[in-house]
């Protein structure tokens, strides 16, 4: 089967017709990324995580590679940008050796 001449595609033993949908640019603005309200804890995170990441000579690549974290999404938590999971923290924590509500702390 020529699948670029047919415009078909095999998934998992069945075929899928895939259709190319054209998007105004304002709503292709609106999809591309998910928003969430930006609430005070968001920038505490970043800036314990920036602080206890230069403190320990790490760069966001390597605190990134100890956590096990995409180093964009962990740029982005710095930025406070990013809306986190306990989880992401929990692992966030462990790459800094800091128990995971010492990043949430206000100092």
């Amino acid at each position: 089967m020529n699948v670029a001449s047919s415009g078909e595609i095999p998934c998992l033993g069945a075929l899928c017709n895939l259709k190319a949908v054209a998007l105004k640019a304002s709503i292709r603005t609106m999809c591309a990324v998910k928003r969430t309200h930006k609430g005070p804890l968001r920038d505490i995170l970043a800036r314990n995580m920036r602080r206890l990441r230069a403190a320990r000579g790490l760069s966001q690549e390597a605190l990134a590679h100890d956590c096990g974290i995409n180093r964009t999404y962990l740029s982005g938590v710095e930025r406070s940008e990013r809306n986190v999971s306990i989880d992401n923290i929990a692992r966030i924590a462990k790459g800094l050796d800091v128990e995971p509500w010492k990043l949430l702390r206000k100092e």
